[in-house]
């Protein structure tokens, strides 16, 4: 690997790719550093969903605009497959109801539309339209399978732009402009780190100052036997309407909590809220659970995925469906911000999603990182 730079990111999350691609396209010559062989961490954990109703009013939500609009630039480029698009969100409760019609007075909710539940049924015939009060259809959100985009929006930086990537290499000190690695030093006139969350080996006294913690989650991929199962959008339901800040953050949405505290007191304390989304092969991913303390918990817990597969079959109609595979992820979580970004010297950041919402708001943040060196 060349040893000068223009920018160094240290991180091949989506985070680190965001802010590759961002100084990428204004002419710098860009090394990415990352201690594992591929891409393995949250980046590829997750929905590959990315989710912009629900999310934090303003700056937050308006990541998520930006971000799904990089999006759908780097898929067109790269040949990412767009699984679907949109999103449905069912209300079982009538506090739930509620919170969808005060979020659809919102200016977040103005490009939304209510619909019926025959409507409903067309995009997701497996819904359960029985008991429904009311279903709120965002267009916005897009849906790619995570741990084949993360690879070939990889591959796709170093071709097309010249991004120099540099895996199975560890980061363990930055001092000034030198970068020193498990491989040699590399010097940069700027290093963006993206840690994910590792809060001990770069800049831990910095880290330190913000009470992070490490959220656990568990999510499944059912498989359906002899059904053909589609989805025409993604699916949320009455618990994420208690949970995404843009929702939980409206007035209408303390009824919801003390409705659903009452009567998923269990779920509510694993953190249990539902999405599902849908992979090309016809399989649904399905979750999660959110457990927070200062490490990734090493053991899935049996109770969690069970909680998780009580909610899907309420809001879907789909008794043969079976889990093929388990798995747990983690992500780096703050209760007083969405986004962290540091500055342990001019020209350095470090630079974290503190909230689940990488996929959905990094390329933004890439964006806003890149502008801000270089302003």
């Amino acid at each position: 690997m060349e040893s000068k730079f223009d920018v160094v990111v240290v991180g091949a999350g989506i985070v680190g790719l965001s802010t590759a691609l961002a100084a990428a396209k204004k002419g710098k010559r860009v090394a990415v550093l990352d201690r594992s062989a591929r891409a393995t961490g949250a980046s590829i954990r997750n929905f590959g969903f990315v989710t912009i109703t629900g999310q934090q009013a303003g700056e937050h939500w308006a990541r998520a605009l930006r971000s799904r609009d990089i999006w759908l630039q780097v898929v067109e480029q790269t040949g990412i497959d767009v699984v679907h698009r949109g999103l449905l969100l069912p209300a079982r409760r009538s506090e739930a109801a509620q919170v969808l019609h005060a979020f659809h007075a919102t200016p977040m909710g103005q490009a939304c539309r209510m619909v019926t539940r025959e409507e409903a049924a067309q995009m997701v015939p497996a819904l359960r339209t029985d008991g429904v009060r009311e279903i709120l259809y965002s267009p916005h959100e897009i849906r790619v399978e995570s741990v084949q985009a993360i690879p070939r929006i990889a591959a796709w930086l170093a071709e097309r732009h010249g991004v120099s990537f540099q895996w199975s290499t560890a980061v363990h000190a930055i001092e000034d402009h030198c970068v020193h690695t498990s491989r040699g030093a590399v010097q940069a006139d700027s290093i963006v780190v993206c840690p994910g969350d590792d809060l001990s080996t770069l800049f831990p006294e910095r880290i330190g100052l913000y009470g992070l913690k490490i959220c656990t989650l568990q999510m499944l991929r059912l498989a359906v036997d002899g059904a053909q199962v589609r989805l025409g959008a993604a699916v949320m339901s009455d618990m994420s309407l208690a949970r995404y800040e843009g929702f939980d953050a409206l007035p209408e949405a303390r009824a919801l909590a003390r409705k659903l505290d009452e009567q998923e007191r269990e779920s509510r304390e694993a953190g249990i809220h539902l999405i599902v989304v849908q992979s090309a092969d016809g399989s649904l991913v399905v979750g999660d659970s959110h457990v927070y303390g200062a490490s990734q918990e090493p053991f899935a817990q049996t109770r969690f995925d069970e909680l998780i597969l009580d909610e899907f079959d309420r809001v879907f109609d789909l008794p043969r469906r079976k889990v093929v595979q388990r798995w747990v992820g983690s992500y780096v979580s703050a209760s007083d911000r969405t986004v962290l970004v540091d500055q342990p010297a001019d020209h350095i950041r470090l630079v974290m999603v503190t909230g689940g919402t990488g996929a959905s708001t990094g390329f933004a943040l890439g964006e806003q990182v890149v502008a801000e060196l270089y302003s």
